[in-house]
């Protein structure tokens, strides 16, 4: 009965009104309301039970201190970013403070060739810094490679990878093969057999060779170009320059091309757009997997779209979560948020700010043939190399260490794609 009356004193304190047990008044307690320091149990808004303390001076109790307020930020950490956009977000570096940098530690080392260094490095203002050097295996750590193209008008979406147009992309199935003169308003498109329904698929080295000229060959024409990674002996390592610390440039630096737009945390490069226009003028699909990657005889495996079957860093405020860095050393994220939201507000480059992450990129869908608009920081190249040097984004290999079958500029190294822009002498 006593407790019973010390809870209700407690409840009638908080409203501002008194109570007294007789039994246990004198007149050295008279002016206290409370005992200082004592405990006695409170409500707390969500129902589960809580504390009040007695102030110092005994006029009266403390506010209701409840376990659910020292759980909430825990809780709240532990809970976000755990969503069905990719199994294998890491939730235990959620986000990037702002300045903080390219962080190695995010790079599965699967990918990588040896440990990321730092080095000395000169920004495209003259700037000397430091920056990582990151050498790559030429593949993915996280996913196999493939499949391509279909074999036959028969197959389902399994069987074949993805192609872009106008914005969307599209699973190369049997289907899609089958209707690509309806596609695109042209009957000088037919890649199968209209007898047996067998796809022409380029299956020899040679052929994806032939096939990725800008001259295609006449009987190579009307095929799903199809290059395996075997064909570049598993892939082409690659070094990159990225800088430590990414320093916004006072101009944009177009992406034209002549190298890669970043590098995956699963060590696979993003590449600029597809030359889609080059490709389907020779009646041919240069086929992505459904990773938006395939394989170029000169740089190996490397991506063109991102499909969100990449390692990705989850963000504790469901911000898109982290797929790579550009080459400026500035982060980016996925095109959504773990909500299935596109980030809204992006400049030129796709890039924006907030008080977590700083400046940062956000992908574009996959069927826009890029990643990003342009580079918003300064690129960087190797220490003495003048800024007006290409980026030293790759090793160039000589002609005498290249696969057999890969072409060369005149200049006798292979150091990108090669084309009718970039090779006059050999296109």
């Amino acid at each position: 009965m006593k407790t019973t009356l010390h809870l209700l004193c407690a409840l009638l304190l908080v409203s501002g009104t008194g109570c007294s047990d007789d039994s246990n008044d004198t007149d050295d307690n008279t002016s206290a309301v409370c005992t200082p320091g004592e405990s006695v149990a409170c409500t707390c808004t969500d129902g589960s039970d809580g504390a009040q303390t007695c102030n110092d001076e005994g006029s009266g109790l403390q506010e209701c201190v409840c376990d659910s307020d020292n759980n909430d930020t825990n809780n709240d950490v532990n809970n976000v970013g755990n969503n069905d956009t990719n199994n294998d977000t890491n939730n235990d570096a959620c986000a990037d403070a702002p300045g903080e940098g390219l962080q190695p530690s995010h790079f599965l080392a699967g990918g990588l060739d040896g440990d990321i260094e730092e080095v000395d490095c000169t920004l495209s203002d003259g700037t000397q810094t430091v920056c990582y050097s990151i050498s790559i295996e030429g593949a993915p750590a996280d996913h196999e490679v493939g499949p391509f193209c279909p074999r036959n008008i028969a197959d389902g979406p399994e069987a074949g990878g993805l192609w872009i147009k106008d914005g969307e992309h599209f699973d190369i199935d049997g289907p899609f093969i089958e209707g690509l003169a309806e596609l695109y308003g042209d009957d000088n498109w037919q890649l199968y057999d209209p007898d047996t329904g067998d796809i022409n698929v380029t299956d020899t080295l040679e052929e994806c060779d032939a096939a990725a000229r800008p001259d295609v060959a006449e009987e190579l024409q009307n095929h799903c170009v199809e290059c395996l990674l075997e064909y570049v002996d598993g892939g082409v390592p690659q070094e990159y320059l990225i800088p430590k610390f990414p320093v916004m440039g006072n101009n944009t630096t177009e992406i034209d091309g002549r190298g890669s737009v970043g590098l995956a945390l699963n060590g696979v490069y993003f590449e600029g757009p597809a030359p889609l226009n080059a490709i389907i003028s020779a009646y041919t699909i240069a086929a992505f997997d459904d990773c938006g990657g395939h394989v170029n005889l000169a740089a190996g495996y490397h991506y063109h779209a991102a499909t969100g079957c990449t390692e990705s860093i989850a963000q504790c405020d469901d911000h898109a979560p982290l797929i790579g860095y550009a080459r400026d050393g500035f982060g980016i994220y996925a095109m959504t948020d773990a909500n299935g939201v596109e980030a809204d507000g992006l400049d030129e480059c796709r890039g924006q700010f907030d008080d977590v992450r700083g400046y940062h990129y956000h992908a574009a869908s996959p069927g826009e043939n890029m990643f990003i608009g342009c580079f918003k920081g300064l690129l960087a190249t190797a220490a003495g190399d003048t800024p007006d040097d290409p980026p030293d984004n790759m090793d160039a290999l000589s002609c005498d260490d290249a696969p057999d079958g890969m072409r060369c500029c005149g200049d006798d190294t292979c150091d990108g794609p090669e084309t009718a822009d970039n090779c006059p002498e050999d296109c």
